[in-house]
């Protein structure tokens, strides 16, 4: 997937002068179209700032306590499988 070259918090941003102003002068004032702004609309609705950051950091800390998980069942399967074998 291509990398936007706006981060979340300023389309969040952008969004909300969009809300404020024409969809056009917004679009034209930050060099997107009209149709990049309504998809954005519908990808973050009605977030503020600090919704966007919140999910980022709740994202990455999901992300880090799956591998979290996969390791330590990694390790339970290993210790069953020395276990199995009957020293």
């Amino acid at each position: 997937m291509r990398k936007s070259r706006f981060s979340d918090e300023q389309i969040v941003s952008i969004l909300r002068e969009a809300d404020k102003v024409p969809v056009a002068s917004a679009a034209k004032r930050h060099g997107v179209s009209e149709q990049a702004i309504y998809v954005w609309r519908k990808r973050f609705g009605a977030s503020q700032v600090s919704d966007v950051r919140r999910t980022r950091q709740l994202e990455a800390e999901n992300a880090r306590l799956k591998k979290l998980v996969a390791e330590r069942d990694l390790e339970i399967e290993v210790m069953k499988e020395i276990a199995a074998k009957k020293w």
